[in-house]
């Protein structure tokens, strides 16, 4: 991960308990910098995990996400609505950046700023803003010109009330998180039970560890808390790296009934995918599809790992993702929490701005652009900023920012309705989602390399509406064969 110049390498300390005999964290004591760092983890889009860990040893695969990452890397930006259509989906941004800019350790990329290079350049009245570089403006010039954020100093008021210091958690709090990255309220109380239930009553067999937790260690974290049920103990007593996630029965854990056997009673908006299946196998060797499906699928890079979690039982994952959401909901926002609002935040993220698009059968709520003005003083300053009273008083002219959706392009910046993909187009969709263009030499090498006769094989109509499309997230995430587990497999009736 790059480093950003200028920025000291910040480190958390925090106390872990160890159980000698067996080699493990019992639990670890620390304060909001750690608990708001993982907790930043359900905030987080896919694709940006993905980027994160995937060059991380061992090699991770997140079910299907890494493929549908490669995809995307792999695709002919003509297929795409516009070429930052491809770096959102490769880099997408967080809903909550202005809090995780708070974070101690940040592993995601701050947000950045860009104006036209035109001087006099206005849209439908306002300077045109964009979180990418050289999108092109409609007055001909190229939005390429980085503009720093304005920032008030607030020592003072931080001073006054050290709670605000936190991204989520109150500042000044003090938690306990089991091996297992369960969060709870730091007393004697509490940790007894974690301690008996793993059998270590005798106090001898116990000692104290203080540890330094930096960028790699937090990297670790992210993709144990994916993969491992000893996150802490993987990254703090650095274990022997954990297997891959990815081989997990989905029904296992299925939260939905498939309708795939049940007649649709109604497939007005839906979107139509023929799916090509093995009878003998019943599994899917892959799909043909229109952008609409793949549209979708791209999108799952663009979900916040917290809206996956949302959808799953604790049983479907390998990880303890589920166990920490689990334990954010039963967590007192009052006592702990900066707010209620944070605490939703973190149980129903949002997708960042400009990343939904009309008809997005997932239904995410997507967060709203601030308000940016644009301020310039007689040096020739120029800044961007979220309140305006911060920056009247010092600039000579003052002038209201519209920011420009990247799926668009400047000259339909307002109408935000656009996807990723442009059409008409053809796909073929792999059971673990390898996404390419329509190409009858490649399906039948596919059959051929899967072994499977083509008197075995039958083509079936699906539509994909909400509650299939939030099956397919989940079993894109916790499975290798997405399009298997989600339209032909029964959910385990225990779930």
């Amino acid at each position: 991960m790059a480093l950003i110049p200028g920025k000291p390498v910040e480190c958390i300390s925090l106390k872990a308990l160890v159980d000698k005999e067996n080699n493990r964290v019992i639990f670890a004591e620390a304060d909001e910098d750690f608990v708001d760092v993982l907790l930043s983890f359900l905030t987080m889009p896919m694709g940006t995990i993905i980027r994160l860990v995937r060059s991380k040893p061992p090699t991770l695969g997140i079910g299907c996400m890494n493929n549908l990452y490669e995809s995307v890397e792999n695709l002919d930006v003509q297929q795409l609505q516009t070429k930052e259509c491809k770096t959102m989906l490769l880099y997408p941004k967080n809903a909550v950046a202005a809090e995780c800019k708070r974070l101690k350790i940040n592993i995601d990329e701050p947000l950045k700023y860009f104006i036209c290079d035109k001087k006099n350049c206005t849209l439908f009245g306002y300077k045109p803003l964009s979180h990418y570089r050289d999108i092109i403006c409609v007055c001909g010039g190229t939005i390429a010109s980085e503009i720093e954020l304005f920032e008030k100093v607030q020592l003072q008021e931080r001073d006054l009330d050290a709670r605000d210091n936190g991204a989520f958690v109150k500042g000044l709090t003090r938690l306990i998180i089991s091996d297992e990255l369960e969060i709870m309220p730091a007393s004697f109380e509490t940790s007894l039970p974690v301690l008996s239930k793993l059998g270590v009553m005798d106090r001898t067999a116990i000692e104290e560890c203080n540890v330094n937790i930096g960028v790699d260690e937090v990297l670790t974290l992210l993709k144990c808390s994916l993969l491992s049920k000893m996150p802490l103990t993987e990254t703090l007593l650095k274990h022997n790296p954990v297997p891959e996630l990815g081989r997990v029965d989905f029904d296992q854990g299925s939260y939905v009934k498939s309708r795939m056997k049940k007649p649709a009673s109604n497939v007005n908006g839906k979107i139509r995918v023929k799916l090509v299946v093995s009878k003998s196998k019943n599994m899917v060797c892959f799909a043909e599809a229109s952008e609409d499906f793949v549209n979708l699928l791209f999108s799952f890079l663009t979900v916040p790992l917290g809206c996956i979690v949302k959808e799953m039982h604790s049983g479907t994952s390998k990880g303890c993702i589920t166990r920490m959401y689990k334990s954010v909901k039963e967590l007192n926002a009052k006592q702990y929490l900066k707010s209620s609002k944070h605490k939703e935040m973190l149980l129903s993220p949002k997708l960042a701005p400009n990343f939904s698009y009309i008809n997005h059968p997932l239904g995410i709520v997507e967060n709203k652009h601030p308000v940016y003005y644009h301020a310039e003083n007689n040096a020739g300053y120029k800044c961007v900023a979220t309140d305006k009273t911060d920056i009247s008083h010092k600039a000579i002219k003052v002038s209201t920012l519209i920011v420009v959706d990247p799926k668009c392009g400047v000259k339909e910046a307002t109408s935000g309705g656009g996807g990723f993909m442009t059409g008409p187009a053809k796909f073929t969709v792999t059971d673990n989602l390898v996404i390419t263009p329509l190409s009858p030499v490649s399906c039948m090498s596919l059959l051929n390399k899967m072994k499977v006769l083509l008197s075995d094989v039958e083509e079936r109509l699906v539509h994909v509406g909400t509650e299939e499309a939030l099956r397919l997230l989940v079993a894109s995430f916790v499975s290798e064969s997405a399009l298997t587990n989600a339209f032909l497999r029964e959910p385990n009736p225990e779930y």
